[in-house]
């Protein structure tokens, strides 16, 4: 069996600018978040990750093709398929979003709600250390969904033989039909 494939733009420039500002966003949050000496670096990382997913959150309703939340939001039923497909060796080709990634975003976005809404209270002595808490859980929560995300798309390119960072980077990928 021949399966044709031609190269398709899936991701949009301010798709890819708002994925690669909130991966340094988020890095530079982790990377200060227990140093008093760089405490001002991390509540500015955490306004930029807080407006970076205002703005998604907005583009997911009004940004183009495979960037708009109905283009991939997940069907329980297509991620149980889905995830069938993967653990059969015969894993479903999705040129945006597969179901497991878009869970995944949507994870990530309502982590990254509440770690900022958290910090924001914490620098502003709200909420005590429930706040502090809080926070903290939900930034972890945060970096397990980034440790999956990042396991997926290894695993998903191994799987599909594509670049998906790559993609992410020239927002390329391969549609087969």
């Amino acid at each position: 069996m021949n399966i044709e494939t031609k190269p398709i733009r899936v991701w949009d420039l301010p798709t890819r600018i708002f994925h690669w500002s909130l991966v340094a966003s988020f890095a530079i949050a982790c990377v200060t978040a227990e140093s008093e000496k760089w405490r001002d670096i991390h509540v500015v990382a955490g306004y930029m990750l807080a407006g970076l997913i205002a703005f998604r959150l907005l583009w997911g309703f009004v940004g183009g093709g495979y960037s708009r939340f109905a283009e991939f939001l997940p069907k329980p039923q297509k991620l149980v398929d889905y995830i069938k497909s993967l653990m059969n060796g015969k894993p479903q080709h999705h040129v945006g979003h597969n179901p497991a990634g878009a869970v995944a975003i949507f994870l990530l976005l309502g982590f990254g709600v509440v770690t900022a809404a958290s910090g924001w209270a914490t620098y502003q002595d709200m909420g005590g250390h429930f706040m502090e808490e809080l926070h903290e859980g939900a930034a972890n929560g945060m970096m397990a969904i980034v440790v999956v995300h990042i396991a997926g798309v290894i695993v998903s390119s191994w799987l599909h033989r594509e670049n998906l960072v790559l993609a992410m980077v020239t927002g390329w990928k391969t549609k087969r039909s």
